[in-house]
């Protein structure tokens, strides 16, 4: 990646986390006076991972997650600003609401494109399995609202089904996922139905740093397979904002060669 693109990406991504870090300043405070009394709930990080954990955020918490997300594949070039709102009714149920805010994208020998993203909207059903310590089951419904403008999103709705098993092996916890999604805008010749796995592996280092690894991809008939290994690391200051930073790398010809993203996960309101 070129160094001028690089340090612009860089320094949007950072402008966008630190108006993250200054908005939820007093609500970081009032956290610290909640944990006082035991009241305040941390949060519960989705991102970075394309895995989906199987467990819910504390009912009642609306959180944010917001980030920076650069990808390179040969002479392509994309940026976006991913976030995502989560709200649980209960342990068991809950809704996201997530997108692109932002999108810049530049494919080989074509102007540029700017503008908001496709808006995906998720209802989850959490489980707990095997008593206490068991793993926890997930499922998700989701459909995807063609919000973007043509060239930067298919221009179609799509809907998708993600099961979810989590599972804690010692210090390491894992999230697995397989998920099917049928694809509005297919290509002439392309299967409409896309598969996917993932499976992401963390282990936290000391009191506030993580780090995570993952693999995952996709299949579609008549399309090549995708592949990426990602790594990630995570800093919580405090229970109740969390900070992660990393790189994928595509596996395959037909992944995107580098991604490089950071983001932040922080409570926005105790609605009840």
């Amino acid at each position: 990646m070129r160094l001028r693109m690089t340090m612009r990406r860089g320094a949007l991504a950072a402008a966008i986390l630190g108006l993250a870090a200054a908005g939820c300043g007093p609500a970081m405070a009032q956290a610290a006076g909640d944990d006082s009394t035991g009241s305040a709930p941390p949060v519960l990080p989705y991102r970075p991972s394309v895995s989906s954990p199987a467990q819910l955020p504390a009912p009642g918490q609306l959180e944010l997650e917001l980030g920076g997300l650069a990808s390179r594949d040969g002479g392509a070039r994309r940026a976006s600003l991913p976030y995502t709102l989560k709200l649980a009714f209960s342990p068991q149920w809950g809704v996201l609401l997530g997108g692109e805010a932002w999108v810049s994208d530049r494919q080989d020998g074509a102007p540029r494109l700017r503008g908001a993203g496709d808006t995906l909207v998720v209802l989850k059903r959490a489980w707990s399995a095997g008593g206490e310590g068991g793993p926890g089951l997930g499922l998700e419904l989701g459909a995807k609202a063609p919000t973007a403008r043509d060239g930067i999103g298919s221009g179609r709705a799509d809907y998708s089904i993600n099961g979810i098993v989590s599972r804690d092996f010692g210090t390491v916890h894992m999230d697995a996922n397989l998920n099917l999604t049928r694809l509005g805008g297919a290509e002439a010749g392309l299967g409409r139905v896309q598969r996917g796995a993932s499976a992401s592996f963390s282990v936290p280092l000391d009191a506030q740093w993580g780090a995570t690894v993952e693999l995952a991809g996709t299949r579609r008939s008549g399309a090549g397979s995708t592949a990426q290994l990602l790594l990630a690391a995570a800093y919580s200051p405090h229970p109740r904002l969390a900070i992660d930073f990393g790189l994928a790398r595509g596996l395959n010809r037909a992944t995107p060669e580098w991604q490089f993203f950071s983001g932040v996960v922080l409570p926005l309101a105790k609605i009840w």
